[in-house]
């Protein structure tokens, strides 16, 4: 802790992640840090999008399009129908000033500028008073392996809207990644670090596997908490149970919480997935159990709130609270 503020570390991906985010930035008692996914990231049109770090920022700045959960909100698509007009595909869907933010990163990482640089600058920009870094300043890429072959992470999940079956993930690039020294920092600084209820495999196992990142974590001695990202067998967002399907593994909360085993201390599920408790407990892992969907502004705050309780009432020790 410093200056009687809690150190939170959030690795998160996108809708989920910044839900979370946004209940625990109305906290003004912990100091919030958000490790993002730049697995997702892509060149559309020239441009290189960033699409959960993106989320992230719209949804702190409160310029997230809450209809859809991602993108601007009132944001026009005219250059888009530009695009279409004169041929291009044009199923990744970027409003007007959507890509103005695009075009502004790419600019950026054309004159040799740090992501993580520009990545800071465009949150100070938007007002987001959180830190939000990455995990790498280096090209990692989600590859999913479908019945229908490779495809990236944004042709699986926007142009195909997941349906094909997923046969493997892959990272490309991470073998030369390099984890940034902000990320290193923030998790040497941790009080409490906590995985979203975000994608286990998309978009928290990008975070992970930058070398150096995972171990960092199992070494530093903050508190460690999951929250499911699944609610009695189903995603609250995205592909997360169909991918478990897929690869053969448990699609409820006790199957998250065996791919977390190693790493947390507890994990936190929702309240309709009581019957799993025993189990969870048998893998040597505590587990709370809550209304975890964060329906609206008022669920996110409460939520947050009772993860904090949670920390101050069970592992008080730890954090010197």
């Amino acid at each position: 802790m410093s200056d009687g503020q809690l150190n939170v570390l959030l690795l998160a991906g996108g809708v989920g992640g910044a839900k979370m985010a946004e209940g625990l930035n109305s906290f003004s008692n912990i100091s919030l840090t958000i490790l993002g996914n730049i697995a997702d990231d892509d060149s559309f049109h020239g441009l290189w999008v960033s699409p959960d770090i993106d989320t992230m920022i719209y949804t702190l700045s409160g310029e997230i399009n809450k209809t859809q959960g991602w993108g601007v909100k009132n944001d026009d698509y005219k250059a888009l129908s530009s695009l279409r007009k004169l041929g291009n595909n044009t199923w990744m869907s970027l409003g007007d000033k959507d890509i103005g933010l695009h075009i502004y990163r790419t600019e950026r990482l054309k004159r040799g500028d740090r992501a993580s640089d520009i990545t800071k600058d465009i949150a100070e920009a938007f007002g987001v008073k959180a830190h939000i870094i990455l995990p790498t300043d280096d090209v990692v890429q989600t590859k999913v392996l479908t019945d229908q072959g490779w495809l990236t992470f944004q042709e699986y999940f926007v142009k195909e809207r997941c349906k094909p079956l997923v046969k493997e993930i892959s990272f490309d690039g991470l073998d030369v990644a390099k984890p940034t020294h902000e990320a290193l920092e923030a998790i040497s600084m941790a009080d409490l670090i906590l995985i979203a209820p975000s994608n286990p495999f998309v978009s928290i196992s990008p975070i992970l596997n930058i070398p150096g990142i995972l171990d960092a974590i199992k070494e530093c001695d903050a508190i460690k908490l999951a929250i499911s990202p699944l609610i009695n067998g189903k995603a609250i967002k995205g592909p997360a149970e169909k991918m478990m399907v897929s690869l053969g593994l448990q699609a409820d909360s006790m199957g998250v919480a065996k791919f977390y085993k190693d790493l947390i201390d507890a994990i936190i599920i929702d309240s309709t997935d009581s019957e799993l408790v025993p189990g969870i407990n048998s893998l040597g892992m505590q587990v709370f159990c809550t209304n975890i969907l964060m329906s609206d502004n008022s669920e996110k705050r409460r939520l947050a709130g009772e993860l904090l309780d949670l920390v101050n009432n069970n592992f008080s020790s730890k954090v010197n609270l």
